[in-house]
């Protein structure tokens, strides 16, 4: 195999969320909400478990009213924005603004940090002749993310699941993304921490190449790993 193109997923990829403590702190200081610290603290430990940050922890239990909307929250950003809110919602907090003021706030370049390593190896992709998409299932537009991080310039292609109606595993969303890249997808790897959703690129004949979903102190490096599928020094032209 040959690799000439690379597809990325945003989310626990190239990119983290800020903790689910630190995305509410900030909404509750920006809206004058004054709760104690235990209470706070408590708020964002349920928020967490009710799975409602994207990005975050996925939610132990998706309540029944949601399951539906939850199964096909990415095909929209309408759908996002429901399923998300639907599940802050499951947790009581002291103003009802506060909900929808928590989704607008994930969606801020501020809230996402790029992976120690992301720069540089989107940056050596460029520089052997790799093109890269990313690709992800996401309610939103992410783009102003990667300009704010100083990222934009070595993305090639940006194929957003709420943009085609489709979301991974759908082998149509990564068909979606060679064809941007202009490339056979036997000639693409993509890289994901989501085994299920983005091992759905192996249907159409991509190289699949897992990491790890953690927090970006503790993920220096992995992303290295996708350089070596390179030989030394290669390009892909």
């Amino acid at each position: 195999m040959t690799v000439k193109g690379a597809l990325f997923d945003f989310s626990g990829t190239l990119f983290r969320v800020e903790s689910t403590e630190s995305w509410l702190r900030t909404v509750l200081e920006r809206s004058g909400t004054v709760v104690p610290d235990e209470e706070a603290a408590r708020y964002a430990r349920e928020l967490e478990e009710a799975g409602a940050l994207p990005g975050g922890a996925a939610p132990l239990a998706v309540p029944p009213p949601l399951e539906e909307l939850w199964r096909v929250r990415d095909r929209g950003a309408a759908l996002h924005r429901a399923a998300y809110t639907g599940l802050a919602r499951e947790v009581p907090l002291p103003a009802p603004e506060l909900y929808d003021a928590l989704y607008d706030r994930h969606m801020e370049p501020a809230a996402w940090r790029p992976y120690p390593d992301a720069r540089e190896v989107l940056g050596e992709l460029r520089r052997r002749g790799v093109r890269v998409a990313v690709v992800s299932n996401i309610g939103w537009d992410l783009r102003p993310v990667f300009r704010a991080h100083g990222l934009d310039p070595l993305v090639d292609a940006y194929v957003l699941s709420y943009e085609h109606g489709v979301q991974k595993p759908d082998p149509r969303l990564f068909g979606a993304a060679c064809d941007a890249l202009g490339l056979d997808p036997a000639d693409t790897v993509m890289v994901g921490d989501d085994r299920r959703a983005d091992g759905g690129a192996a249907a159409l004949g991509c190289r699949v190449h897992l990491v790890d979903h953690l927090p970006v102190d503790r993920r220096p490096n992995a992303l290295r790993a996708v350089l070596g599928l390179l030989p030394d020094g290669a390009t892909a032209s």
